[in-house]
């Protein structure tokens, strides 16, 4: 079968978050996957065993990188497979996250049938790492309020994402230089280019995993999403609003933000 979308997996040291991830997407979804192994030592995969945990209509591709680059250099080597063998759709999904009912064919036929549209992405539900409901991420539907609100936070969820791979040539790929915010980088620098939207449905189940990347390192995190904000910045409501917003969040704890979310599921 030959399939014009494909599903991007970073792996690092996550086997058991990675056949979870796999088994959620749905039988007859017609999609390919690459797998990127940044470097991993400690919990290495089987290809077989993944092989056999996929059971959607497509085939499975691997890469490994010799070290651990980061999930930036990971995510920019299976763009660059996806590009060289001529992938229409491109979308994202993390070890340990969950695909909700035919996730990718939703996706595919939005975008079919909004050629406007180069991104959509969908609202979200967020689990802890036992499955336990935390709450729900509704997000802006439209592309204009998605772009004012860019400026307060990333109205994509990352590993809800689907994208056509030709906006690649205009925006290049995931850039370096924004450690932890490297996704909030990209979706910014394509909503200055394209247009974006997010489906009303709850497509992706994201697990919040308190050991983490983004909760190790959030301070960096959100110092760069300032950079980015700034970045972009003009004078203007959402941008100020933005910008003094992050300032606030650089010196809140994250426990204490995650239990505001959780009042307000």
């Amino acid at each position: 079968m030959n399939n014009n979308a494909v599903l991007l997996i970073p792996y690092y040291n996550n086997s058991e978050g990675l056949l979870q991830s796999l088994r959620s997407i749905d039988p007859d979804e017609e999609i390919d996957v690459i797998i990127v192994d940044d470097g991993s030592i400690s919990d290495k995969f089987d290809e077989d065993i993944v092989r056999s945990n996929f059971k959607a209509k497509g085939t499975v591709l691997f890469e490994y990188l010799e070290n651990n680059k980061g999930i930036e250099t990971a995510l920019n080597s299976g763009l660059k497979t996806s590009i060289e063998k001529k992938y229409k759709y491109i979308a994202r999904l993390d070890c340990g996250d969950s695909c909700l009912g035919k996730r990718f064919a939703v996706q595919k036929a939005f975008l079919e049938e909004n050629p406007e549209i180069k991104i959509v992405g969908s609202n979200v539900l967020a689990v802890d790492t036992d499955n336990h409901f935390l709450y729900s991420i509704n997000l802006p539907l439209n592309d204009r309020n998605i772009k004012n609100k860019m400026y307060l936070n990333s109205m994509l969820i990352h590993p809800a994402v689907m994208f056509c791979s030709e906006i690649l040539d205009n925006v290049g790929l995931y850039p370096l230089n924004h450690k932890f915010a490297e996704d909030y980088a990209f979706f910014f620098t394509i909503s200055r280019k394209y247009k974006m939207a997010n489906i009303k449905e709850y497509l992706t189940q994201i697990e919040i995993n308190a050991n983490g990347i983004s909760l190790k390192r959030r301070k960096q995190q959100v110092r760069s999403r300032i950079t980015i904000i700034k970045k972009h910045f003009y004078f203007g409501f959402y941008p100020i609003y933005g910008l003094l917003r992050n300032y606030v969040l650089l010196f809140l704890p994250y426990n204490l933000i995650l239990a505001v979310k959780k009042i307000r599921k």
